[in-house]
């Protein structure tokens, strides 16, 4: 259960959210809406424990996420806005890098495999810098492909810049995972191609 009780967020002097509680079970995708710079990407920030709440508090499983900051990131799968890959570095060696910040050991084989369903075959040795917008947001995603025992993902506009394809195979991905009982918490502004009869929405 992901769950947050009154929180609070400032940004300057400016009060983005406050006295905002939500919570999701098992099976659920949370979607945070709101206009650009309502606080959706601080919100999630929040929700993994890397921006503070001005009030309030986040709990993983009935407890504090800063109670046991290295138990609750086994459990997570937070992907930013940006792709965050090296430019210098392949699409494998990124998905690797990217795997290892995580946590999770990632041979050659299993990172070319991860590529190869995002619809990246035969690009797994090419440079990032040379990868288009949505090839390189599907590098980052591919991690999900191998996201084995993490129950909880946190992704920030994770369909921006991906083709009808792509889109597709990330859906899948998201569905998959609530239907084995985890928790998908994102922000998008399109339409999702997802099951949202059962969605907790937040709108900011």
């Amino acid at each position: 259960m992901l769950a947050a009780h009154d929180l609070e967020a400032r940004r300057g002097r400016r009060v983005l959210f406050s006295h905002l509680s939500l919570s999701a079970a098992p099976g659920q995708l949370l979607r945070v809406l709101g206009a650009n710079g309502s606080g959706k990407t601080t919100l999630l920030r929040m929700l993994v424990g890397l921006t503070l709440p001005a009030a309030g508090a986040v709990h993983w499983n009935g407890r504090p996420i800063a109670a046991d900051r290295d138990a609750f990131h086994r459990d997570l799968v937070y992907l930013g806005h940006a792709a965050a890959l090296k430019d210098d570095l392949s699409a494998r060696e990124n998905l690797q890098s990217l795997m290892a910040i995580g946590g999770t050991a990632c041979d050659a084989a299993q990172a070319d495999g991860a590529l190869a369903a995002a619809g990246l075959a035969g690009r797994e040795r090419l440079p990032a810098r040379v990868l288009s917008a949505g090839q390189r947001r599907r590098v980052a995603l591919a991690r999900l492909a191998l996201a084995g025992q993490q129950r909880l993902w946190v992704l920030d506009e994770p369909f921006n810049a991906l083709d009808v394809s792509a889109v597709e195979w990330l859906a899948g991905l998201l569905g998959a995972h609530l239907g084995r009982g985890g928790i998908v918490a994102l922000t998008s502004h399109q339409p999702l191609p997802l099951d949202e009869d059962d969605a907790v929405v937040v709108r900011l």
